[in-house]
């Protein structure tokens, strides 16, 4: 019984999935501000994204995507199948990359967060674009979403002077959560 307990509690205080309760900041300066308004016309700019996902072996893999434009909290919302390797990538790893990429612009921003998979019918059913049901024959059991929540992101705008640190390349990072 006594080792029950400490291992118990080992446990409970070793959790390590991520808390998606983060408050998002309010207070970001005017420079911050500036780069959420160019990451959000980046995003704007791309139709597709990138989901980078880590599988078992530690491997990163990268997938287009066809994301729901990032709501007021910063999340970015996905659509997969349920039978596609990163559901079962997110649920073992949430820790996700999303990334935009802007070739007439030679600008990208970068998130960086954890991924969940939703599949409740009533936040799937305010999820849904036009001409996926050609991906999505039966929207009950062939489609579910990746609800991603990024904690902060990284961005370089070439034709928007934004090209980060001259020496190392550092891009520049806003930290979007408390």
């Amino acid at each position: 019984m006594k080792y029950f307990i400490i291992i118990s509690v080992f446990l409970f205080s070793c959790n390590t999935s991520p808390r998606i309760d983060k408050q998002v900041r309010n207070n970001f300066s005017d420079g911050e501000k500036e780069l959420i308004a160019l990451s959000k016309t980046i995003m704007n700019n791309c139709y597709y994204t990138t989901l980078i996902t880590i599988n078992q072996k530690g491997q990163a893999k990268a997938r287009v995507m066809e994301p729901f434009p990032m709501d007021e909290k910063f999340e970015i919302w996905m659509a997969t199948n349920p039978k596609s390797r990163k559901v079962s990538e997110i649920t073992n790893n949430s820790k996700t990359t999303v990334h935009y990429f802007d070739k007439s612009t030679m600008s990208y921003v970068s998130f960086y967060g954890n991924a969940f998979i939703i599949n409740d019918e009533k936040t799937k059913s305010t999820k849904w674009k036009k001409g996926w049901e050609r991906f999505y024959k039966n929207q009950k059991d062939d489609y579910m979403l990746i609800r991603f929540i990024p904690d902060k992101f990284e961005l370089i705008s070439i034709t928007k002077g934004f090209t980060g640190d001259k020496n190392t390349w550092k891009p520049h990072v806003v930290d979007l959560r408390l």
